[in-house]
């Protein structure tokens, strides 16, 4: 069954050096990083053993009927409509109708109004002869929702060219070339707006840590982050924090903690889909409860239409042994991948569905080569190695693991697909410290991967 990780960006470990890009490790290093895996996380056993949710603190928030960001964004609809249709020659207006689609996508989760704003915002760029560094940027983050990593970075470097307000472009170049993979520069540009004082740097300083696979500095940045957050008293800054935040406690085994910080956002938004999915995947991976799960999730999806929320139900299904709910909600990732607007945006999980159906193959390899070209990341490239893998090809698996994804990236998902490839290849004493740091971090895998571990 596809397992739909909860967090889905870089894992949260501090095993900077956790494994050697020498494909052959000695036995001391193998010694260590065992003990290392059993000291620093919790067995799989212990993240069991207690109930952390009550459904009298969030129920209220599963019936919620009202969604003021979606009221706000129709009436702002209506209106900047209306001024464009009288004065169709404002290019503000168009900037203005853009960000009311974005606020659309992020409140519906449907794909189609981040086009209509990527429509609106080249509409207004090509109006300023993309001269406007506000302008060029909102259509970059625009570009970065849909993955369309390159084309948001040619758009920052004009920008930054231009030079208006270059901090605020500084760190969108940051934000990008760390999801090209191109992480040399992501750091440069770290280095050029560094304010300890600053949310915007800490923010990023925590996800470099993260990157870095150092899970106690990104926690420390980002509780400094929220601080601030909370002291300036910015719903939106605090709603962010929150939910990273929540996030990186889930990582670390603190459990309690990542629930009670859902529940916050949720009190700030009564709507905020993320935050629901985050008490979902608690009540799932950590209390093994699939039902409660399942149910707060349809409170969701009711409303909220992103496909990837259809593949967490399916996997959910999927341990409860309810084949016809997992086959259903399955079929419902389908038919929403047969619209083109969602471009590259699902190419991750659509290659790993293809890899664990055994089917179509042949697509996951070029859908996989094609997220390669995109943005070159280990992440990446462990796409590319498992299609390879699950298409028998032992060899062309291998060498990329040991050539793009060993000692680059700490993401679980990823490193169980590595001890795949060695067990396959028959280095075993490379399996096995991968396997205790995977039976640790099953509770960020999801139950469904507990036996496949035990089993490498």
């Amino acid at each position: 069954m596809l397992t739909v990780p909860f967090q889905n960006n870089f894992t949260k470990k501090n095993f900077k050096n956790n494994l050697k890009t020498n494909t052959n490790m000695n036995s001391k290093y193998i010694l260590i990083l065992s003990v290392f895996a059993v000291v620093l996380f919790p067995s799989c056993s212990q993240t069991i053993s207690t109930q952390i949710t009550d459904t009298n603190d969030y129920n209220a928030y599963l019936t919620t009927t009202d969604n003021e960001t979606l009221n706000r964004a129709r009436l702002n609809e209506v209106f900047w409509s209306n001024k464009i249709e009288k004065t169709p020659d404002q290019y503000g207006f168009h900037s203005k109708l853009a960000s009311t689609y974005t606020n659309y996508f992020s409140a519906t989760g449907e794909v189609e109004y981040l086009i209509k704003a990527e429509n609106e915002l080249i509409k207004v760029n090509e109006t300023t002869r993309y001269m406007n560094p506000s302008y060029l940027k909102s259509l970059a983050y625009n570009y970065v929702s849909q993955h369309k990593f390159k084309e948001a970075l040619e758009l920052l470097e004009k920008a930054e060219t231009l030079g208006e307000r270059l901090s605020e472009t500084q760190k969108m170049l940051f934000d990008v070339h760390l999801e090209l993979g191109n992480y040399e520069k992501a750091q440069a540009y770290l280095k050029t707006f560094e304010k300890f004082s600053d949310f915007d740097y800490l923010i990023r300083l925590s996800k470099w840590s993260d990157h870095k696979g150092n899970l106690d500095a990104a926690i420390k940045y980002m509780e400094k982050a929220m601080a601030i957050a909370e002291s300036s008293n910015l719903d939106h800054l605090k709603q962010w924090s929150y939910t990273n935040i929540a996030d990186f406690y889930g990582h670390a085994g603190d459990i309690e903690k990542s629930y009670n910080h859902f529940l916050k956002a949720l009190k700030l938004d009564p709507n905020d889909a993320y935050a629901k999915k985050g008490i979902a995947w608690i009540v799932y991976s950590h209390e093994k409860n699939p039902d409660e799960a399942l149910r707060i999730l349809s409170s969701v999806t009711n409303a909220y239409k992103a496909p990837d929320y259809y593949l967490l139900k399916s996997e959910i299904a999927d341990f409860k042994g309810d084949n016809v709910l997992r086959d259903a909600q399955l079929g419902l990732y389908k038919i929403a991948m047969q619209n083109s607007a969602y471009g590259d945006m699902y190419n991750k999980y659509n290659v790993l569905l293809y890899t664990d159906e055994n089917s179509n193959l042949k697509d996951a390899i070029a859908i996989a080569k094609t997220e390669v070209n995109n943005r070159p990341t280990p992440q990446s490239y462990d796409l590319l190695a498992w299609s390879y893998f699950k298409n028998g090809n032992l060899n062309e698996a291998l060498q990329i693991v040991d050539d793009h994804i060993i000692n680059k990236t700490f993401e679980p998902a990823t490193l169980y697909h590595v001890a795949e490839i060695y067990k396959a290849a028959g280095r075993t004493e490379n399996v096995e410290p991968l396997k205790k740091e995977l039976l640790a971090s099953i509770y960020e895998l999801g139950p469904t991967m507990e036996e496949k571990i035990t089993k490498l």
